[in-house]
C-alpha cells in the first residue's frame, strides 16, 4: 500500500486553497490569492516561511533565484499560480525548489475559472523511507 506523503498536512493546505478560492472567486492577481492564502494559514496555526528564495546553479555557479511562495512547517512547498491549465515551466520550477531545499513534497495549487486545481509533486531524489519524521 502507497503511503500518501504529509496526507493531514497537505488536506489542510488545499483546503485553505479552496477557501481562499470560494471567497475570492477567479479574475485576481496571484499576489492576493497569496496574501489571501497567508490569512487562512495564521488562522490554522499552520508555521510557514512565504517568498523565499531559492538560487538556480549552473556548474556549480549562481545564475538566477527564484522565491518560492511558501514553505510549510518546513516540510511542505506551496506554489501559487493563477493560470487556465499547469503547464512544464511550472512543474519544472518546483522540482527545481525540491531539489535545492532537499524537500520530499511540493503542491502546485492553481486558481482557474473552473475553480481550484492542484498537483502534489514528489521529489524523484527523495523515498519516503528518508524521511523519518514523516507520521503522516
Amino acid at each position: 500500500m502507497t503511503k500518501i506523503v504529509y496526507k493531514d498536512l497537505s488536506y489542510q493546505l488545499i483546503g485553505a486553497a479552496y477557501k481562499v478560492y470560494n471567497s475570492l472567486g477567479f479574475g485576481l492577481q496571484e499576489k492576493y490569492y497569496q496574501r489571501a492564502y497567508e490569512k487562512e494559514l495564521q488562522k490554522l496555526s499552520i508555521p510557514y516561511k512565504k517568498e523565499l528564495k531559492v538560487d538556480l546553479n549552473y556548474d556549480g555557479d549562481k545564475i538566477g533565484q527564484y522565491f518560492l511562495d511558501f514553505l510549510i512547517d518546513d516540510k511542505i512547498i506551496i506554489e501559487l499560480k493563477v493560470v487556465p491549465r499547469l503547464r512544464h515551466v511550472h512543474i519544472k520550477q518546483v522540482l527545481e525548489y525540491l531539489k535545492v531545499l532537499k524537500k520530499q513534497l511540493a503542491i502546485l495549487i492553481f486558481f482557474t475559472d473552473e475553480g481550484v486545481k492542484y498537483r502534489r509533486i514528489l521529489n524523484p531524489n527523495c523515498s519516503h523511507e528518508s524521511y523519518p519524521n514523516n507520521p503522516e
